[in-house]
């Protein structure tokens, strides 16, 4: 994208969209993460939101998509506090310098899959594996810098901007084995509050975290032989700074899952045994590339959106991500794309229209394949496809991207008659 402004633009144009939602690198702004500004940097973002004002493309713009400077990952990382300065630094910077055209911000991008793939199982940056421990200290701190960003645009910069900021969370929607089973019930709640509700719970319910999360984990250490629970604990000044620090709700959704409850063994301590479930697939669920992690379940988007709805009450909710991956190369007659577009929107706009859910917006993943962490390049999430293999990196509109602009000239999915 940094050497093709130009054709992204083009892309965007193309498809009808009405915003684009993209991150700044923080790395392109501050090399060492603070500091002197990266002229070129900044020239970059300045161009591509100006383009897309041009355009009639609103910008949606995170702050941070995973991406920490090296130079702050050699000071301890979001262990530090000295990073939540910076980040905060980082972020003023970027209020004063875009916030006149930028009208929507999202702090972090999936804090989850920070503090878990990260700090927990490390199969992301900075690919610590310290699953019992770290992603609560991870997540704990993440939401601490979330706040202070939050605070700092809402005391020096809303008044004149009049913008609105969040952060992306993620979780997958869950069933129980046994629906008639409370415990498997329990299991399901208890996935959510442990994925989604880590996050969303201090900042739109009471700056704390969820009693199902904070009770598990304070048993599990407790029978560890721990003094004290592995999750850190707020204080009440704390509390109340995070509490309401976010003026909507940012989603992203890809699949669901079945869960049943099982306790877990002790040991090793790991997040992920403490919520005591074990969860699978349905086999008839459709498969996708990402085969053990993602199948295309279109319902749970209607059922999320609704939980949502019930838990945080009738906050308005954006879905900032969703889409399908494929690993074949090239895809451009991607049938099973157009389906799980078709479909997940249309459970959307049931959610909206039928269920009453305050959903303001949606946000296809991703307008071009792109590099995807540990899995590289391998799979194409992409409306459009790029030839890694020419320097140029062209890009080729895929049947999705036809569909998908067929959906947004529409202003939704029109009925056969």
């Amino acid at each position: 994208s940094y050497h093709q402004l130009d054709a992204d633009l083009y892309m965007l144009r193309g498809l009808g969209v009405n915003s684009y939602r993209f991150s700044i690198s923080w790395s392109r702004i501050f090399p060492t993460g603070q500091g002197t500004p990266n002229d070129k940097g900044v020239d970059y973002y300045n161009r591509l939101i100006d383009g897309l004002l041009a355009s009639n493309i609103s910008p949606m713009v995170t702050l941070y998509h995973f991406d920490l400077p090296q130079a702050l990952q050699d000071l301890g990382g979001w262990e530090n506090d000295a990073v939540i300065n910076a980040f905060n630094d980082y972020a003023d910077f970027c209020f004063r310098t875009f916030g006149d055209r930028v009208k929507f911000w999202m702090t972090f991008h999936q804090p989850y899959t920070i503090a878990t793939a990260g700090y927990g199982t490390g199969i992301h940056p900075p690919a610590v594996k310290d699953p019992g421990y770290a992603p609560y200290r991870i997540g704990h701190n993440l939401l601490r810098a979330h706040a202070r960003v939050y605070h700092t645009y809402d005391d020096n910069y809303r008044g004149n901007q009049q913008g609105v900021i969040s952060l992306s969370l993620n979780t997958n929607w869950v069933e129980p084995k046994d629906r008639t089973d409370p415990k498997d019930i329990e299991a399901a709640d208890r996935y959510l509050q442990f994925t989604l509700g880590w996050f969303a719970h201090p900042i739109f319910i009471n700056g704390d975290y969820p009693e199902a999360m904070k009770w598990q984990v304070a048993n599990k250490s407790e029978l560890q032989g721990l003094l004290s629970s592995r999750l850190p604990t707020f204080t009440d000044e704390e509390k109340t700074y995070i509490q309401g620090t976010a003026d909507v709700f940012c989603i992203n959704i890809y699949t669901t899952k079945i869960v049943q409850q099982k306790i877990v063994s002790l040991h090793p301590p790991s997040f992920s045994s403490d919520i005591d479930i074990v969860e699978r697939f349905d086999d008839s669920w459709p498969t996708t590339a990402f085969y053990d992690v993602y199948r295309a379940v279109a319902w749970g988007m209607r059922r999320l959106l609704n939980w949502v709805k019930e838990e945080y009450g009738d906050v308005p909710i954006y879905v900032t991500e969703s889409g399908l991956s494929m690993d074949s190369n090239p895809d451009f007659d991607d049938i099973a794309r157009i389906e799980y577009y078709k479909t997940y929107i249309d459970e959307a706009l049931k959610a909206h229209s039928l269920d009453s859910v305050n959903l303001k917006g949606y946000c296809a993943w991703s307008l071009m394949d792109t590099f995807e962490w540990e899995q590289g390049y391998r799979l194409r999430f992409g409306l459009h496809h790029v030839d890694f293999n020419n320097p140029n990196r062209p890009r080729t509109a895929k049947r999705t991207a036809i569909y998908y602009t067929e959906v947004i000239r529409n202003n939704g999915i029109l009925q056969s008659r």
